[in-house]
């Protein structure tokens, strides 16, 4: 049996098409501005999301950080989720090179930052403080769509208040293929964006930062400092551009399957499922039994992350057809049955 694997949805392996994509892409050298293909991805994702520029990077989290550096300045502020990716799974990266200080909020059950704290957490212009620069949202959130109407409150609340507003857009084509809205409705509250290809879109490597002309070039001299810097990447950008065209639409796919594994597992004994948003099902199994959950799934060769909490999330994606839902479901059910 082939392993299915739902630790997350950056496991997937490039088809062969895509492989053929990447063989046959134009390149050139990056770090000169000369690569064909990634100018092309650069451009295309800046015209459809509805900004100026767009600069291809290694990976989220050196999109996230230089899109933080690109806004502010040593001893600035930037507003966070406390449990939001750049603050809590990013290496510090902000705080560590940056010298950017978070100032983390509580997040709502919905993955929303409430405004009224946001707005609390906003420092007076005095040398005492740091200059609250910057509020980061993250979506999606543990799979949560962030709502529209909240996005544009948002908005309005960094205009009113002096503040740039950042995308952690990680899976946020999920949140629009979710919301069944173009990904320009979610993208256009933001001064910049940062768009992951190597999640749910399946391309093997890469993101895109999205901003104004002048935040962009200020973001390609950090991503040099930082080493992100890469010559004939236009293999990688064919990738992101092939998944693009390929496997925006097919989102809908990994969230009816997260639907059906939740739907499912729904009396199971032992097994308690919390929640399942748009591609990602959380269930909780007791401490006590996770050994003998880590033999079960094994010998079914299934992967999940299994941690230090009775917490479990399972993420679909592309690789995960509908036997590879049922064979889940039917290994989970069995582990409950065992117990």
């Amino acid at each position: 049996m082939q392993w299915i694997d739902l630790r997350s949805d950056t496991v997937t392996q490039p088809s062969d098409a895509m492989r053929d994509a990447m063989m046959r892409a134009p390149v050139g050298d990056d770090v000169y501005g000369e690569d064909p293909s990634v100018n092309a991805l650069q451009r295309r994702l800046a015209d459809e999301l509805g900004f100026e520029a767009g600069l291809f990077v290694p990976s989220g989290t050196q999109s996230n950080l230089i899109g933080l550096m690109a806004h502010c300045q040593r001893g600035d502020e930037y507003v966070v989720g406390m449990d939001a990716h750049t603050y809590k799974y990013e290496g510090g990266g902000a705080a560590v090179l940056g010298s950017i200080q978070p100032q983390p909020i509580v997040q709502a059950p919905d993955g929303t930052l409430p405004l009224d704290a946001v707005e609390r957490a906003i420092k007076p212009i005095d040398p005492h403080f740091a200059r609250t620069r910057l509020l980061c949202l993250e979506n999606t959130w543990h799979g949560r769509a962030l709502p529209l109407e909240y996005l544009a409150q948002a908005r309005a609340l960094c205009d009113r208040r002096g503040l740039s507003l950042h995308l952690d857009g990680a899976r946020m084509f999920n949140a629009a293929v979710a919301q069944r809205v173009a990904a320009r409705e979610i993208t256009a509250h933001f001064d910049s964006v940062s768009v992951c290809l190597s999640k749910g879109l399946g391309a093997p490597v890469g993101s895109v930062l999205l901003g104004s002309h002048e935040l962009i070039e200020t973001a390609k001299r950090w991503r040099k400092v930082v080493g992100g810097g890469m010559r004939q990447a236009g293999m990688l950008a064919a990738a992101a551009s092939y998944a693009l065209d390929h496997h925006v639409a097919r989102l809908a796919d990994d969230q009816a399957r997260a639907a059906r594994i939740a739907e499912r597992l729904q009396g199971a004994d032992g097994i308690r499922v919390v929640a399942q948003h748009t591609n990602m099902v959380f269930i909780d199994v007791p401490l006590e039994r996770h050994d003998a959950l880590r033999r079960a799934m094994d010998e079914a060769r299934i992967r999940l992350s299994i941690g230090y909490t009775p917490a479990i999330r399972l993420v679909t994606h592309l690789d995960v057809d509908d036997d590879g839902v049922a064979r889940t479901v039917q290994a989970l059910r069995a582990f409950a049955a065992s117990g």
